[in-house]
């Protein structure tokens, strides 16, 4: 792009662009009431340590869930570690011996003050309403293998005590890498063979023989455990392509999340709506970034748009610059960083140099200005900053090109 072309962008998007209010003002969730009448609504964040995409998210879903009859969120969590939090914000009773959730890497992701706030809420939401009219809490992913293999368990000791049995010499194969399910990946990659599929993938199919509707307590019990079931099924997977190649194994496990999401759906009735709380490289569409566009990868936000369309809507957010929690490498402590400005000529940069400090830029068509749309097909740097952050190879380490108004409905 011409640097004239480049001077222009910021004034299309400060044309465009809608100011929003403070995140904990009524009027901040108010702006998204657009997507009020969406089967599925994707909130992303651009990264994992921030306190305002999580403060946002809150408020958009206390709005979609209060005014526009939203009655799922699904985070990118693991499952067994929602439902803990899910039995809470609809009051239902805690399992004996339970394990607190959210206590494995990366423990801020989920247990911080801002994801308490709306957990308290969602309780405080669903006092006194009917158990099929309360709004639930659930994970999408697929890494707290050992916690998903006695859930199942459990469950059927409870409810089929033959197919429990059954169920521990099948999952017996996994239990010696239920604590680090790593090492079985690499032990199959040295085998050459799926030591454990054919038990896992066995057991998801019983245990789906029993597939109904889920509203009552009754129903979510099963729920529970077919999640859990194929989370291990997935997991085993995910295990085991991981040594294979990042986009195979990247796949399967953005797969298993929407497939869990439409499990959800499913289950809970065709009047079913859900709120997705994810990070931008899971929500926005993955065709129209780096990811699809040269890595083979797919994800949540692409598999919704191609399965329900308009339905879907798929909400970005970005920051110029800030704070945030991360470490700087895998299973490190948590550190609170400074990020550093945004690149020239990145979508950041251009949002950032509109002038407007907070604001709602509806990409739709019809919505925003044919010229902005235009200016912004051409593919431009976007940061991604997960669990781990390395601002001294930020430019390789965390941006991707993408063309903004394929990727996202909104940007925030």
């Amino acid at each position: 792009m011409l640097d004239s072309e480049l001077e222009l962008l910021p004034e299309l998007i400060r044309t465009s662009a809608e100011p929003l209010p403070q995140i904990d003002e009524p009027a901040f969730g108010a702006m998204f009431d657009r997507f009020g009448e969406a089967r599925v609504v994707l909130l992303g964040e651009a990264s994992h340590g921030t306190s305002e995409f999580y403060r946002a998210r809150a408020a958009i879903s206390r709005r979609l869930i209060e005014r526009h009859g939203f009655n799922i969120v699904a985070v990118e969590a693991d499952w067994p570690d929602a439902a803990t939090v899910d039995r809470y914000v609809r009051c239902r009773a805690r399992r004996e011996g339970e394990e607190a959730a959210f206590e494995r890497f990366p423990t801020w992701m989920w247990r911080n003050t801002d994801v308490d706030d709306f957990i308290r809420w969602l309780r405080g939401h669903n006092h006194g309403r009917e158990y099929e009219a309360m709004t639930g809490f659930y994970g999408l992913d697929l890494y707290n293998l050992s916690s998903s293999m006695r859930a199942v368990i459990d469950f059927l000791e409870r409810e089929d005590p033959q197919l429990a049995e059954l169920a521990v010499k099948r999952y017996g194969c996994l239990e010696p890498w239920a604590d680090n399910p790593a090492a079985y990946g690499r032990h199959s990659l040295v085998e050459g063979y799926a030591r454990c599929e054919v038990g896992v993938v066995q057991m998801l199919k019983e245990l789906m023989d029993g597939r109904m509707q889920c509203l009552s307590e009754e129903c979510d019990e099963w729920l529970d455990a077919s999640a859990n079931a194929r989370l291990v099924k997935n997991a085993e997977a995910y295990y085991r392509v991981m040594y294979h190649g990042s986009a195979e194994s990247w796949n399967l496990r953005d797969t298993h999340m929407f497939e869990t999401l439409c499990q959800l759906l499913e289950a809970k009735g065709p009047r079913s709506k859900v709120i997705v709380w994810a990070h931008n490289s899971h929500i926005g569409n993955a065709a129209f970034t780096d990811m699809g566009m040269s890595r083979g990868e797919l994800n949540i936000g692409q598999l919704c748009k191609e399965r329900f369309g308009d339905e879907a809507g798929l909400i970005g957010f970005g920051t110029h610059t800030g704070t945030v929690a991360a470490a700087d490498d895998w299973d490190e402590p948590m550190r609170i960083k400074r990020v550093r400005p945004s690149l020239p000529g990145s979508h950041e940069r251009m949002s950032h140099d509109s002038g407007i400090s907070r604001f709602l830029l509806d990409l739709r068509e019809g919505e925003a200005d044919e010229r902005l749309l235009e200016a912004l097909e051409e593919p431009r740097l976007e940061r991604f900053i997960g669990v781990i952050y390395r601002p001294e190879t930020e430019r390789w380490s965390h941006y991707s090109e993408a063309i903004l108004p394929r990727q996202f409905d909104a940007w925030a």
